[in-house]
């Protein structure tokens, strides 16, 4: 595998590595050991998994508190525009987000640790999206963060009238109010 922490420390874009012949492929998407080495200890406790068509548009989504969560994404099927945002309390990097195009070709994944918010918009016709997490999910501790915020400064590269939105997803507040609620 091969790791490359991106412009936001803490944020990791990491790319297994693929043996391919004439039946397809074989990747080993998960080692422990070499994801401590490079990136540090995590305990994932959970995978998920959603499959969505194109201009489905998921988050900004974070979790607060104790119920913070870690991600490691990667799409299995299509290709979306994942995006990570930084409100770690006194981060340098905070209210920054960074953009990086995932794959079913590719095989990458991120690595976004606990304190970011979250999302993605696919970008071909279907985008099958696995990710692990290192704690449940607690919707009494659940935000999010307006894709359109025009402060976040997000392409995401296809148009808002394109887009698929849950009713939770149109109503997320803008960056300036979570400075406000003491990010």
């Amino acid at each position: 595998m091969e790791f490359q922490e991106l412009e936001i420390k803490g944020v990791w874009l990491i790319k297994p590595q693929r043996f391919g012949d004439s039946r397809g492929y074989f990747s080993e998407t998960w080692k422990q050991q070499e994801f401590e080495a490079h990136v540090g200890k995590v305990s994932f406790v959970q995978d998920n998994e959603s499959l969505s068509s194109r201009g489905v548009l998921r988050g900004l989504h974070l979790q607060r508190g104790e119920w913070s969560q870690a991600k490691l994404v990667r799409v299995s099927q299509g290709r979306v525009l994942d995006v990570a945002l930084d409100l770690r309390s006194g981060s340098p990097t905070w209210g920054k987000h960074v953009a990086v195009e995932l794959s079913q070709e590719g095989g990458e994944q991120l690595f976004i640790p606990r304190g970011f918010a979250h999302g993605f918009v696919v970008l071909s016709e279907v985008a099958q999206f696995q990710y692990k997490v290192d704690n449940v999910y607690a919707p009494q501790s659940e935000m999010t963060i307006a894709f359109d915020d025009p402060d976040l400064g997000i392409d995401w590269r296809i148009s808002p009238s394109e887009m698929l939105l849950s009713a939770k997803d149109k109503e997320g507040i803008r960056l300036n109010k979570v400075k406000s609620l003491g990010f």
